[in-house]
């Protein structure tokens, strides 16, 4: 490759006419443009550059922009435009630093000739945008590691889930034509991308709510046919949002919708600021919806009276029957549902059967919409099954390789702990998780010197903070517990599978411990319903929880294993 170019000049009419005689390049080849104010900024791509920020001069949105920067390269075509153009979208919103003005349908992730040549630019790219023009304030590794780009609504969209996206827009619009009531169902295992697509279809709804029909699109993706005057007055004055019931996940979507063009924070919300709304929403997506609750003793006194009061609003009695599932249909016409019935954690979540009845429903209905493909774990998607069987019915089955995927098993925990550490300094988001097998000794303690896990000479604390834990500053000499990282990937994750689970060699079985289990919340029978949860229901929440964390390291996944038998057994599946 020869190399690229950066020019710049001012986003005024005579010096973009100015530039575009200066070059026939100008004016006639595929090349890819930064458009910027103090604020905000736009990335285009075009095969007539001179022309086609004319056209962004006729735009109120963009006129207010002030800089360009068009990065031109003798060997750039389209396909490496569409791509470029992409990788730098995913990169402003991962940054935060500027407002991405940029409609995310055209987000692209297309394969094409000598790509992975063309990438090696892209990274140079950016390094020039940051350092020489200064627009970026975080490095390419900063960006990829964080919160902002790991949930940003730019995410490019595999096959399935574009496909997904489509059929959902499709059967939405025709729900809303009809006036027809309904719930569709995306369901998908950990790393399929269900959180992303449901930030991605947010902003895509609106994006077509608030597009302008006489100017021109910029995409020609495959949701371009839904950008119409049509579609968009169906969505003209409707109310949104995104129903998040997991605390700390709800705080990192939150912020990613605060610095997004036309997305808000006040989008977000927990499953009791919807019961308690004065208004109903026209639509609602609820992401990791198997999290809802039953009515069951909640975390605080006042969120049981709570619970009580929007019962009795919302339906004029408080019928013990009714879940958050209730509130969200009672104040939405239509809903989409994210979830996975294997990843319920606690007695208090949506029954089995309830989540089981929705998928089931949705199918027979034709709104069901399954993701398969695996994004978050490089082991590929065999891996999430494998994880389940593994942990189900250890020494069964046969043990798998997948790959460069970097899967160890230990058997003294400060080796992994070291190990972690390293993977920390060469990539971040490198962490210790582990199942609620310790009571939490040092919560609310600022002695250093109370510990909460002590193993093979190893003293070690459980997670310091309640939200963002994984990006806090003390994350790497901590452990976190599944309501830290759920909802998130790591680049690598150490699991200690605590003394909860052990290998009854007796009946040749996975046994639950209830002595070793101490999340409080995560064993407590609910005296509300009249449910007695016996060891072999909570062993389902535990193997859940022990499969969620095994399934959050993006390039590997080592394992610590407290019970002798089980550390037998399941040595051989996770040895490379």
């Amino acid at each position: 490759m020869t190399g690229f170019s950066l020019e710049r000049f001012p986003f005024v009419s005579d010096q973009i006419r100015a530039w575009g005689a200066a070059d026939p390049r100008h004016r006639n080849w595929p090349v890819v443009y930064v458009m910027n104010n103090d604020r905000e900024v736009y990335v285009g791509e075009s095969l007539n550059a001179e022309s086609r920020m004319r056209q962004h001069l006729d735009s109120a949105e963009k006129r207010r922009l002030r800089h360009v920067r068009v990065v031109l390269d003798e060997t750039f075509n389209k396909s490496a435009c569409l791509d470029l153009e992409s990788f730098l979208i995913r990169m402003f919103s991962g940054d935060g630093h500027l407002s991405v003005l940029n409609h995310n349908a055209g987000i692209t992730d297309a394969d094409y000739y000598d790509r992975d040549t063309y990438r090696k630019t892209f990274d140079e790219v950016f390094e020039q945008l940051r350092v020489q023009e200064h627009l970026f304030q975080r490095s390419l590794p900063d960006i990829v590691n964080s919160d902002l780009y790991k949930l940003s609504p730019f995410k490019a969209l595999n096959h399935d889930q574009a496909v997904a996206v489509e059929d959902i827009l499709e059967g939405l619009f025709a729900d809303i034509e009809s006036k027809t009531p309904d719930t569709l169902v995306i369901n998908g295992e950990p790393g399929t991308g269900k959180t992303v697509v449901a930030i991605y279809l947010l902003k895509l709804l609106e994006d077509i709510r608030r597009h302008d029909p006489e100017e021109p699109l910029d995409t020609d993706s495959m949701f371009s046919e839904f950008f119409t005057p049509g579609h968009g007055e169906q969505l003209k004055d409707f109310k949104v949002g995104i129903v998040v019931p997991q605390q700390s996940l709800r705080k990192s979507i939150a912020e990613v919708f605060r610095v997004t063009p036309g997305l808000e924070k006040r989008y977000v919300l927990s499953p009791f600021e919807v019961g308690a709304s004065a208004e109903k929403y026209d639509l609602l997506i609820v992401d990791e919806a198997h999290r809802l609750t039953q009515r069951s003793n909640q975390s605080s006194g006042p969120l049981n009276k709570k619970f009580s009061e929007i019962n009795q609003s919302l339906f004029g009695n408080d019928d013990l029957s009714w879940t958050q599932l209730d509130w969200i249909r009672e104040k939405s016409t239509y809903m989409i549902l994210m979830l996975d019935t294997g990843q319920s954690v606690r007695p208090a979540d949506l029954p089995a059967r309830v989540t089981e009845q929705l998928v089931a429903e949705a199918g027979r209905r034709g709104r069901l919409y399954r993701l398969q493909s695996q994004m978050r774990i490089a082991a590929g998607q065999n891996y999430v099954g494998y994880v389940r069987r593994a942990l189900s019915s250890p020494g069964r089955g046969t043990p798998a390789s997948f790959g460069d995927y970097d899967l160890q098993f230990f058997t003294d925990l400060g080796e992994m702990r070291r190990e972690i550490r390293r993977r920390d300094d060469e990539f971040g988001l490198a962490r210790l998780v582990a199942g609620y097998a310790w009571p939490w000794l040092s919560k609310g303690k600022k002695d250093q010197q109370v510990f909460d896990i002590e193993l093979d000479g190893e003293r070690l604390r459980w997670n310091s903070e309640d939200t963002d834990w994984i990006n806090s500053p003390g994350a790497i000499d901590e452990v976190g517990s599944i309501h830290t990282v759920q909802g998130y990937d790591l680049n690598y994750a150490g699991v200690i599978i605590g003394p909860d689970l052990r290998f009854d060699t007796a009946t040749q079985r996975v046994v639950f411990d209830r002595s070793n289990y101490h999340d409080k919340k995560g064993r407590e029978n609910n005296k509300k319903l009249g449910i007695t949860y016996t060891d072999e229901d909570l062993l389902r929440f535990v193997i859940n929880i022990y499969t969620v964390l095994l399934t959050r390291g993006m390039r590997g996944t080592y394992v610590y294993v407290c019970d002798p038998e089980l550390r037998e057994r399941l040595h051989p599946f996770f040895a490379k």
